[in-house]
Parts: C-alpha cells; sequence; structure tokens
C-alpha cells in the first residue's frame, strides 16, 4: 500500500504539471486563431474604406468640374447683368 502512495504522490503532481503545459499551450493556440480572425477582418475593413475613400475622391473631382462650370456661366450672367445696367 505504501508503494500504491509513493507513486500516487509523484504522478499526480507531475500530472498536473502537464495539464497546466498542455492547457497553457492550447490557451495560446485558441488566442493565436482569434488574434488571426480579428487581423482578417481589420483588412477587410481598411479594403472597404479606401474603396469607399477613392468613390468619394472621385465624387469630389466631378463635382469640383462642375462646379467650375457653374461658376464660369455665374460670372458670365453676372458679366451680362452689369452690361444691362
Amino acid at each position: 500500500m505504501s508503494e500504491h502512495i509513493y507513486l500516487l504522490t509523484l504522478a499526480l503532481p507531475l500530472a498536473a504539471i502537464v495539464a497546466v503545459f498542455g492547457l497553457r499551450a492550447l490557451a495560446a493556440v485558441k488566442q493565436a486563431r482569434l488574434r488571426f480572425e480579428n487581423d482578417e477582418e481589420y483588412r477587410q475593413i481598411a479594403e472597404k474604406s479606401a474603396a469607399a475613400q477613392t468613390e468619394t475622391a472621385a465624387a469630389l473631382k466631378a463635382m469640383g468640374a462642375s462646379l467650375a462650370d457653374v461658376q464660369s456661366r455665374l460670372a458670365q450672367v453676372e458679366k451680362v447683368l452689369k452690361e444691362v445696367e
């Protein structure tokens, strides 16, 4: 009986140590997997943001050209109105 108790006193603490290191390794793997998924989501958001910024820049450029046309027409109308007065 003392042999069984002796073996248990050796085996149980060693098994606990192995279990702790095993669980730490599993936790590290899970954390790395979650971090990778999170980084992937941020990458997708950044791509969408860049695409939206490009679209906005193109729209502003087109609007700027039409705004310049409106300003030139307004200047012509003002010129005509001054000549009429």
